[in-house]
């Protein structure tokens, strides 16, 4: 079985269904270990790059798994997978791919957003996904592990959506540092918290994102 570096235990953790389809699967190694451990029944790898797509087709061989060469949820037809992952791209990259087939999007979607992981949370409010649970996975960074359900109560065509992860919440303090982490408020959450905002203040200019993202952080701690 590969060994998965701390980022992608986090991220195997949290799914568990039939058939899972892992966009973007570079080396194969998520599927291959959510397989072993019998986490997942099925599993579709997607890549549209030739390389890393022949790394996944050797990594699954002999595996219950599709290997596809394919642009994002292109690869995929609506309703063939339980539950997706997207890890390791920006939230811009993460939510193109997911607005490009809005249909084929799964129930339960876990994305692990390099960078602004704020997009993704917005994206979830708009397409009626309930933020179920974040985690937060040391390595190069702190890389920050979403998982998302499709609400049951919102029907496709209704204007409003509402996730009780945000209840009671500064919801601009919220989707950029994560509802969950805010109502558990960890000690090793505020104390990267603190540790951004002396560096940030340690800056002789600040762009508008980051002068945004101080008096965020600043509310909160």
């Amino acid at each position: 079985m590969p060994h998965l570096d701390q980022r992608l235990k986090a991220v195997a953790c949290q799914i568990r269904c039939g058939t899972h389809a892992d966009i973007g699967s570079d080396h194969g190694h998520l599927l291959k270990a959510l397989l072993a451990s019998g986490r997942i029944e099925r599993g579709i790898a997607i890549e549209n790059k030739v390389r890393p797509h022949a790394n996944s087709q050797a990594t699954l061989a002999g595996c219950n798994a599709d290997v596809r060469l394919a642009d994002g949820l292109a690869g995929i037809a609506s309703g063939e997978a339980d539950c997706l992952s997207i890890c390791g791209m920006g939230g811009e990259s993460i939510v193109r791919i997911l607005e490009a087939y809005p249909d084929r999007v799964p129930v339960t979607a876990i994305l692990q957003p390099n960078r602004r992981p704020e997009l993704v949370r917005a994206w979830a409010l708009r397409s009626h996904y309930n933020l179920a649970d974040e985690r937060i996975a040391h390595g190069h960074w702190r890389y920050v592990i979403l998982r998302f359900e499709k609400s049951q109560n919102c029907p496709a065509n209704c204007q409003s959506h509402h996730d009780p992860a945000y209840d009671g919440l500064d919801r601009d303090a919220a989707l950029l540092l994560g509802p969950h982490q805010l109502h558990r408020r960890d000690s090793d959450f505020i104390t990267a918290l603190r540790e951004e905002q002396t560096y940030l203040r340690s800056l002789a200019r600040l762009t508008k994102e980051a002068t945004n993202r101080l008096a965020v952080i600043e509310r909160v701690i």
